[in-house]
């Protein structure tokens, strides 16, 4: 491998795109080759973020005047269906880290259902891993693509994977409220919700039938031997960033919220972005802004055999940009933590 990974970063203008380039910026192993963004060709990044005005960044350019050849990586923060595209330009050279739902779905009939678009890159889906960084236990360079969990399935997995696995839980009725800031919608934020009062009112969407559900459902049914049967509702919030899931599940026979506190922590001791609160304490996503971090809390409920756990992230960064770094990092066999001082 040369001195440094050259990356090009395509949606750059988006709130994870901007997210990704100040991480990047910090990164002692990257060099940032490119940066794309279709509508702004020309301009200079700092008229999207002021801090970036001293920072030596390429002006942005179209995806058309990328040299794929000297690209190692190319990070993809865009609409759905557009890194399908990308990847049919992907030299042997090239690894995709995709930021968007195009690789996430494993069957191609099922991103068809939940996303009403055929896939344009069905061959390549088979070339794909889909990684949370924590969870995934396979080497990340067998693969031409990484694709990045989405922000609400990132909350709800980490601590509901491991104690689905340990079989800690009943898995039939496992229900889940999700609060995120507004930038979760992206930047045509008026565009997908049309109440006016957006910035000083709480609205449930997407009830039953949030895209997220298809990966959330994906995910844990490969690794539960019962039968999973989940309700997610998600919840806009008059906040700018962050996601607080809060998560009501049944415990399995003999088992305690305690027990699944001490289990998960057991579990992601050696993992340096979960942190937990103390045992029956709650959280909020202030305690993990601007951050790479999930944050856990489990506490025990009133009512006898159940527990509520609660996990909070940041949407832009563990839930996107710090994500796909980590996943960069993974794929190099660098510290996951590089580049986040």
């Amino acid at each position: 491998m040369s001195k440094y990974i050259n990356v090009a970063i395509v949606g750059a203008t988006g709130y994870i795109g901007l997210e990704l380039i100040k991480l990047l910026i910090k990164h002692p192993k990257v060099k940032i080759k490119n940066i794309c963004a279709q509508n702004s060709i020309g301009k200079s990044m700092y008229k999207f973020d002021p801090s970036l005005k001293k920072k030596s960044l390429p002006k942005i350019t179209n995806l058309a005047s990328v040299n794929f050849d000297n690209i190692d990586i190319l990070f993809t923060a865009l609409p759905n269906g557009e890194a399908q595209k990308i990847s049919k330009k992907l030299t042997p050279k090239n690894k995709l880290i995709d930021l968007s739902a195009d690789f996430r779905i494993e069957k191609p009939r099922y991103y068809k259902k939940w996303y009403n678009a055929t896939h344009k890159s069905k061959n390549l889906i088979k070339h794909s891993i889909y990684s949370i960084p924590e969870l995934i236990d396979i080497k990340l360079d067998k693969y031409k693509i990484i694709s990045c969990p989405g922000c609400y399935p990132t909350s709800i997995q980490l601590p509901l994977i491991p104690i689905i696995k340990k079989r800690l839980i009943n898995t039939s009725n496992i229900i889940i409220d999700s609060k995120s800031g507004y930038s979760g919608a992206g930047k045509n934020l008026f565009k997908k919700f049309k109440f006016k009062n957006i910035y000083d009112s709480i609205s449930a969407y997407g009830i039953s039938s949030h895209r997220h559900l298809a990966e959330i459902d994906q995910q844990l049914k490969k690794i539960s031997k019962s039968k999973i049967e989940v309700q997610f509702t998600p919840h806009l919030s008059p906040m700018f960033r962050g996601i607080l899931s809060t998560i009501y599940v049944n415990l399995n026979k003999n088992v305690t919220a305690r027990k699944i506190y001490k289990y998960l922590k057991k579990y992601y001791k050696n993992k340096h972005f979960i942190k937990f609160a103390k045992f029956n304490t709650p959280i909020g996503t202030g305690d993990i802004m601007h951050s790479n971090f999930c944050k856990i809390s489990v506490c025990n409920d009133r009512i006898k055999n159940k527990a509520i756990i609660l996990s909070t992230i940041d949407n832009l960064i563990k839930g996107g940009a710090g994500q796909a770094i980590q996943n960069m990092n993974l794929l190099y066999g660098f510290k996951e933590q590089m580049g986040f001082k």
